[in-house]
């Protein structure tokens, strides 16, 4: 047995509550991506302790809680973006479909691919609308229709109808909300199974955050989502499954209505209503 296998059999599975109604099998499926006993330092930071959770797929995970808590190195982690990080050192696993992404054996830019991010402030390329989605999955080796994929991708992305007639100026011209949709469909054009999100609204109007919310919404038929807010209000309105973390510790994870409706925890109730965070 693999060593990823053998964490992935080890892991102890997280507790789900059922909704009144709702049958055991809605939530109760294996996860896509599995943290084990992950410990994640800066020197002698301890930014991340012994966290442990389950991501299904094709569903939406948003981790909330207070600023400085853990929540985005938690999520850089799923995809080693915080090998970039000096005297970062990591403890533990995280299983990204069976294998241990921080075994010896695992291409870290092959699994940014299949783990793709997109970031709290949009950044595209100083490129053309159409080579800001292009130019990746060429790098990544794409071999189809570049054309199609372009559309296809900007189409997921719900950003095809406003730009399709102007491909090719430059990405740099659009709207912040625009770019950060152009940001995800460049995402999207990799191909990838799940999409990390780091506050991708916290730089937007309200009309501009409720598009990607939207967005958001209709990508969970197709990816697995996680999504990382500070914003509660947008947790309850686009998850699935909400983790709350606190001071570098998960406290809680369960279905969204009922963290926000009925939390387990005496800490997730003080930080949903406010006495603290």
């Amino acid at each position: 047995m693999s060593a990823g296998a053998a964490l992935r059999e080890s892991a102890v599975p997280q507790r789900t509550t059922l909704a009144p109604g709702q049958t055991p099998d809605a939530d109760v499926v294996e996860p896509i991506v599995r943290v084990d006993q992950l410990t994640i330092r800066y020197g002698d930071f301890e930014a991340i302790k012994r966290v442990c959770l389950d991501i299904p797929p094709r569903r939406v995970t948003a981790i909330i809680g207070p600023s400085g808590c853990g929540k985005s190195s938690l999520l850089r982690a799923m995809n080693r973006m915080n090998d970039f990080v000096p005297g970062v050192r990591v403890e533990g696993a995280v299983i990204f479909n069976g294998q241990n992404v921080y075994a010896a054996e695992c291409d870290p830019v092959e699994l940014r691919r299949r783990v793709g991010m997109v970031f709290q402030r949009p950044n595209p390329f100083p490129k053309s609308i159409f080579r800001n989605v292009a130019w990746a999955a060429q790098m990544n080796g794409y071999r189809g229709d570049i054309n199609e994929l372009v559309e296809q991708s900007l189409r997921r992305a719900a950003l095809w109808d406003e730009v399709k007639d102007k491909l090719s100026l430059s990405a740099l011209a659009l709207s912040g909300g625009q770019q950060q949709r152009l940001c995800i469909a460049r995402a999207i054009a990799l191909q990838p199974e799940v999409l990390l999100m780091d506050e991708p609204c916290s730089a937007l109007d309200p009309i501009a955050t409720a598009r990607i919310e939207d967005l958001i919404d209709q990508l969970k038929s197709q990816y697995t989502v996680v999504l990382v807010t500070h914003n509660m209000q947008q947790a309850a309105r686009v998850s699935d499954r909400t983790a709350f973390m606190y001071m570098g510790e998960l406290v809680e994870v369960d279905q969204t209505n009922l963290i926000f409706t009925r939390p387990g925890n005496p800490r997730t109730q003080d930080y949903i209503t406010g006495r603290f965070g």
